[in-house]
């Protein structure tokens, strides 16, 4: 029997289901639209010694780090280069000043120790006008693994804090006031797509990474209004060293493919994806609950860490 003025529950049904289409379809149109504004229409921040006349990079010896770098000093900015081993600064440096005829700065530092690199870090800076900071240093698992069977865990867990989390606050503590004396500057800090959502058999890394996304999603907030802008870029695979991907191909590219496009998000997004096809990506896996995506991750990483056991097995 009906209660009189209640919806029959077919009805009630119905209406769950018309109101969650009309969102789905509003949330994909809007993200659709914000893709439209950035990859076709958007004007993306004018980079260059306007800024500031120094960059700053940290893991600035391979991949999506030396990328930026690069991409950088091609818009005419000095470039200083934060990474561990001398030799490698050495040699990027020089390529770079060879290449791009900008002045270089190299800073020796290992941001996996617990001692206190920073206070070098600031005396090698001093005196640089710097106009944009990428927090790019960064680690991850050698291969997807449960928390507890993560080789040499407490090891693992101060390094990855140390060099995913601290370096980014540190680094950004040291930087950021020289910006607010000028009113302009941009801090880009290279997080992951494994932050957007938790990551299973990779825990502790996604859960670093989610810390970059937030903390520079906040810091945006705050100081936008004061001339600084606060972008987390949030890739998924790049062909890097990292992730052991050797060719590139559209939806993995070179980290000099990612770094020119990604730059071209500056100023129109303060969280992206970094690329077209990564956006793609972002986009789909938004429409997902976010229970789905984990359970995906997680059969995902079951296959990689089969494969690697395996590997290490039958050698």
């Amino acid at each position: 029997m009906e209660v009189p003025g209640t919806l029959p529950s077919g009805g009630l049904l119905y209406w769950v289901g018309v109101l969650s289409a009309v969102y789905i379809t509003v949330r994909a149109t809007y993200r659709l639209l914000a893709g439209l504004r950035v990859w076709v229409l958007g004007s993306p921040v004018v980079l260059g010694p306007g800024l500031g006349a120094w960059a700053v990079v940290t893991g600035a010896t391979d991949g999506i780090g030396k990328a930026y770098a690069e991409e950088l000093a091609k818009h005419g900015m000095n470039v200083a280069l934060i990474s561990r081993s001398q030799e490698k600064l050495e040699q990027v440096a020089s390529e770079i000043k060879e290449k791009f005829k900008v002045e270089t700065k190299i800073i020796a530092a290992d941001f996996g120790e617990r001692e206190d690199i920073y206070s070098r870090i600031k005396a090698g800076l001093e005196g640089l006008e710097i106009g944009v900071l990428v927090n790019n240093v960064g680690i991850s698992y050698t291969y997807p693994e449960y928390f507890l069977d993560v080789p040499d865990l407490d090891n693992t867990i101060n390094e990855m804090i140390n060099i995913n989390i601290m370096s980014v606050c540190k680094m950004t503590r040291l930087v950021l006031p020289s910006m607010l004396e000028r009113s302009k500057g941009i801090i880009l800090n290279i997080s992951s797509a494994a932050g957007m959502y938790p990551s299973p058999l990779l825990t502790l890394y996604s859960a670093t990474k989610a810390f970059v996304d937030f903390f520079s999603r906040g810091l945006h907030a705050e100081y936008k209004s004061k001339g600084i802008i606060v972008q987390s870029v949030l890739p998924y695979f790049v062909a890097t060293k990292m992730s052991k991907i050797r060719k590139p191909t559209f939806d993995k590219p070179s980290p000099e493919t990612y770094a020119r496009a990604a730059l071209g998000t500056v100023g129109l997004q303060s969280q992206t994806n970094g690329c077209l096809p990564h956006a793609i990506f972002g986009w789909i896996f938004s429409l997902l609950p976010t229970s789905a995506v984990i359970n995906l991750t997680m059969q995902k990483h079951k296959q990689v860490r089969a494969r690697y056991l395996k590997k290490v097995k039958e050698n």
